[in-house]
C-alpha cells in the first residue's frame, strides 16, 4: 500500500501517514514499532522526552526494513538547550542510526533561546547527523523569529491537530513559509462519535478514525496516530482503498467551531 509523501529540503520525503510513539515505553514500545512496520508503515516518530528511542531503534533494526526506506523523526527536549550535539549523538546511538531524518526542538525553549538552539540545529544537519531540521508547537511569529535570525526556515512544524482544531489561514500560513504541517494527537482533539464522522465513515465502508487519517492525508498535513494494539495500527494504516468527496471533506473542516 503506497502512502503519498511530501517533499522536504533534502531527501527523503516525509510519509504523509506516520506511526506516533509517545507515552508507549520498554517491551510496549518495541512490539508496537515492530507491528507498525509490519502493518506497512515507513515512518516513525519519536522523542527524547518519550524515553523510547531504544526501542524504536531496536525494532526498526529487527524488522528487516531496510534503513534507507524509514523515515525517522526524533526531538530536542527545550530544557536540553545548549546541549543539543550531545543529545542528539546520544538519539543517534540509541537508535542505532548514523542520522535522523528529522530533528525536531519540541517545544519553543524559554524566552531568547529559540534562536540559538536552532543556530545549533543548522551546524548539526550540515554536519550530517540530521537530514532535515525543524520545531514542534511553536506559532507563525516564533517560526518567523528563526527564519529571520538564521535564513533557515524549519522544514516542518508537528502542532496539535485534527478536524475540530482545522484553521485554513494556519495551514495557509505555513505553506507560505514553505513549513510542513503534522499533526499529532488526531484522536484525542476528536469526537469519533461524532455524525458527521460515522454517517462518511459508514458510507466508505471503514471506521471514523479512518476518516480522521483519510481527511488529513487529502490535507496534504502530515499525521502521526499512535497505538498499542496490532490490530488497530494496521487498521489505522489502510486509508488508502477509499476517498473523501469534496463535500465530505468541507463536512468534516465544518466540525471546526
Amino acid at each position: 500500500m503506497s502512502i503519498p509523501a511530501l517533499p522536504l529540503p533534502s531527501a527523503p520525503a516525509m510519509p504523509l501517514l506516520g506511526f506516533g510513539t509517545w507515552q508507549i515505553r520498554g517491551e510496549s514500545a518495541y512490539q508496537a514499532v515492530r507491528a507498525a512496520l509490519d502493518a506497512g508503515y515507513r515512518h516513525l516518530d519519536t522523542a527524547t522526552m518519550y524515553g523510547n528511542e531504544a526501542e524504536v531503534g531496536r525494532a526498526l533494526a529487527d524488522s528487516g526494513v531496510p534503513r534507507d526506506e524509514v523515515f525517522v523523526t526524533t526531538k530536542l527536549p527545550p530544557e536540553r538547550a545548549g546541549r543539543e550535539r550531545a543529545t542528539l549523538t546520544e538519539s543517534l546511538r540509541q537508535l542505532g542510526v548514523e542520522a535522523v531524518d528529522l530533528w525536531l526542538i519540541h517545544w519553543p525553549p524559554s524566552r531568547g533561546r529559540s534562536v540559538p538552539v536552532w543556530q545549533e540545529f543548522v551546524e548539526l544537519r550540515d554536519a550530517g547527523l540530521a537530514r532535515n531540521i525543524g520545531v514542534s508547537n511553536f506559532d507563525l511569529d516564533e517560526i518567523d523569529e528563526l527564519a529571520k535570525a538564521t535564513g533557515e526556515t524549519p522544514a516542518v512544524n508537528q502542532i496539535r491537530f485534527g478536524p475540530t482544531l482545522w484553521n485554513p489561514q494556519l495551514v495557509e500560513g505555513h505553506r507560505a513559509r514553505g513549513v510542513v504541517v503534522e499533526g499529532y494527537s488526531p484522536f484525542k482533539t476528536t469526537n469519533l462519535h461524532e455524525p458527521v464522522l460515522t454517517q462518511i465513515a459508514a458510507l466508505h465502508g471503514v471506521d471514523p478514525a479512518r476518516v480522521v487519517l483519510r481527511w488529513h492525508v487529502q490535507h496534504e498535513i502530515v499525521v502521526i496516530p499512535k497505538s498499542k494494539t496490532a490490530a488497530r495500527i494496521a487498521t489505522n494504516f489502510d486509508i488508502s482503498g477509499f476517498e473523501l468527496t469534496a463535500d465530505e471533506m468541507t463536512a468534516i473542516d465544518g466540525l471546526a467551531k
